[in-house]
Protein backbone atom coordinates (compact mmCIF):
# COMPACT_ATOMS: atom_id res chain seq x y z
CA UNK A 1 0.00 0.00 0.00
CA UNK A 2 1.36 3.28 -0.92
CA UNK A 3 1.58 6.14 1.57
CA UNK A 4 -1.31 8.11 -0.35
CA UNK A 5 -3.22 4.99 0.09
CA UNK A 6 -3.01 5.28 3.38
CA UNK A 7 -4.32 9.31 3.34
CA UNK A 8 -8.06 9.14 3.58
CA UNK A 9 -10.66 11.66 4.33
CA UNK A 10 -12.49 10.43 7.73
CA UNK A 11 -14.49 13.41 8.11
CA UNK A 12 -12.43 13.32 11.82
CA UNK A 13 -10.11 15.99 10.80
CA UNK A 14 -10.25 18.50 13.14
CA UNK A 15 -9.86 21.48 10.98
CA UNK A 16 -12.38 20.80 8.47
CA UNK A 17 -14.02 17.17 9.59
CA UNK A 18 -17.74 17.54 9.49
CA UNK A 19 -18.09 14.71 11.94
CA UNK A 20 -15.72 15.52 14.52
CA UNK A 21 -17.51 16.98 17.60
CA UNK A 22 -14.94 19.34 18.52
CA UNK A 23 -13.34 20.33 15.18
CA UNK A 24 -13.73 23.69 13.44
CA UNK A 25 -15.81 22.23 10.55
CA UNK A 26 -14.68 24.42 8.05
CA UNK A 27 -15.77 24.22 4.81
CA UNK A 28 -13.33 25.49 2.04
CA UNK A 29 -13.89 26.35 -1.77
CA UNK A 30 -11.63 26.82 -4.66
CA UNK A 31 -12.03 30.11 -5.72
CA UNK A 32 -9.90 31.65 -8.63
CA UNK A 33 -7.02 29.53 -7.47
CA UNK A 34 -7.63 30.10 -3.66
CA UNK A 35 -8.80 27.64 -1.05
CA UNK A 36 -10.95 30.42 0.71
CA UNK A 37 -13.72 29.34 4.20
CA UNK A 38 -15.67 31.88 6.19
CA UNK A 39 -16.82 31.50 9.12
CA UNK A 40 -17.60 32.02 13.07
CA UNK A 41 -14.92 31.04 15.52
CA UNK A 42 -16.93 30.13 19.01
CA UNK A 43 -15.84 31.30 22.38
CA UNK A 44 -14.81 27.97 23.40
CA UNK A 45 -11.38 28.29 21.00
CA UNK A 46 -10.04 31.92 22.91
CA UNK A 47 -7.38 32.01 24.46
CA UNK A 48 -7.83 35.50 26.50
CA UNK A 49 -11.42 36.57 26.61
CA UNK A 50 -12.65 37.00 22.99
CA UNK A 51 -9.75 36.77 21.52
CA UNK A 52 -8.86 33.37 18.84
CA UNK A 53 -6.04 31.15 20.35
CA UNK A 54 -2.92 31.16 18.47
CA UNK A 55 -2.79 27.63 18.12
CA UNK A 56 -6.39 27.56 16.45
CA UNK A 57 -5.65 30.56 14.13
CA UNK A 58 -2.44 28.35 12.79
CA UNK A 59 -4.27 25.39 12.58
CA UNK A 60 -6.71 27.66 10.25
CA UNK A 61 -3.97 29.09 8.20
CA UNK A 62 -2.21 25.39 7.81
CA UNK A 63 -5.72 23.80 6.53
CA UNK A 64 -5.92 26.24 3.94
CA UNK A 65 -2.50 25.28 2.49
CA UNK A 66 -2.70 21.52 2.92
CA UNK A 67 -5.65 20.91 2.29
CA UNK A 68 -5.83 22.83 -0.85
CA UNK A 69 -3.42 20.30 -1.76
CA UNK A 70 -5.36 17.68 -0.64
CA UNK A 71 -8.36 18.82 -2.63
CA UNK A 72 -6.48 19.11 -5.63
CA UNK A 73 -5.42 15.44 -5.85
CA UNK A 74 -1.99 16.38 -4.34
CA UNK A 75 -1.98 15.45 -0.56
CA UNK A 76 1.15 16.82 1.40
CA UNK A 77 2.30 17.19 4.75
CA UNK A 78 4.19 20.78 6.67
CA UNK A 79 7.45 20.38 6.01
CA UNK A 80 8.06 24.56 7.55
CA UNK A 81 5.25 26.40 8.85
CA UNK A 82 6.07 30.46 10.07
CA UNK A 83 3.10 32.60 10.92
CA UNK A 84 2.84 35.85 11.35
CA UNK A 85 0.18 37.07 13.80
CA UNK A 86 -0.68 41.18 12.80
CA UNK A 87 -3.50 42.09 15.31
CA UNK A 88 -5.71 39.99 17.93
CA UNK A 89 -8.93 37.51 16.33
CA UNK A 90 -12.08 38.16 17.97
CA UNK A 91 -14.11 35.51 18.38
CA UNK A 92 -17.74 35.30 17.45
CA UNK A 93 -17.36 37.93 14.47
CA UNK A 94 -17.20 36.77 10.46
CA UNK A 95 -13.39 36.30 9.50
CA UNK A 96 -12.03 34.81 5.85
CA UNK A 97 -9.61 32.14 5.44
CA UNK A 98 -7.49 31.82 2.24
CA UNK A 99 -4.66 30.13 0.96
CA UNK A 100 -2.77 30.17 -2.23
CA UNK A 101 0.12 28.77 -4.00
CA UNK A 102 3.09 30.78 -4.68
CA UNK A 103 5.98 28.30 -6.32
CA UNK A 104 6.72 24.86 -6.97
CA UNK A 105 9.42 22.84 -7.21
CA UNK A 106 9.25 18.87 -7.66
CA UNK A 107 7.52 17.78 -4.53
CA UNK A 108 8.19 21.50 -2.56
CA UNK A 109 5.43 23.51 -2.67
CA UNK A 110 5.11 26.94 -1.25
CA UNK A 111 2.06 27.95 0.01
CA UNK A 112 0.99 31.56 1.91
CA UNK A 113 -2.43 31.77 3.73
CA UNK A 114 -4.38 34.41 5.56
CA UNK A 115 -7.12 35.53 7.66
CA UNK A 116 -8.75 38.54 7.08
CA UNK A 117 -11.39 40.01 9.50
CA UNK A 118 -14.27 41.43 7.83
CA UNK A 119 -12.92 45.25 7.35
CA UNK A 120 -10.47 43.23 5.11
CA UNK A 121 -7.24 43.77 7.50
CA UNK A 122 -5.28 40.76 7.94
CA UNK A 123 -5.19 39.22 11.43
CA UNK A 124 -2.43 36.65 10.62
CA UNK A 125 -0.62 35.14 7.85
CA UNK A 126 1.64 32.46 7.11
CA UNK A 127 4.24 31.17 4.40
CA UNK A 128 4.83 26.94 4.29
CA UNK A 129 6.92 24.56 2.29
CA UNK A 130 4.33 21.94 1.90
CA UNK A 131 5.81 18.54 0.98
CA UNK A 132 3.99 16.38 -1.72
CA UNK A 133 3.26 12.71 -0.37
CA UNK A 134 4.33 10.76 -3.52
Amino acid sequence: MSETEKLEDTGLCFACGQNNPVGLKLKFNIISNQFIAKTIVDKNYQSYGGIVHGGILTTMLDEAMGGYLFQTGEPAFTGRLEVRFRKPTPTGVPITIRGWVVNQKRNIVEMKSEITLEDGSVSCEANARMVIVK
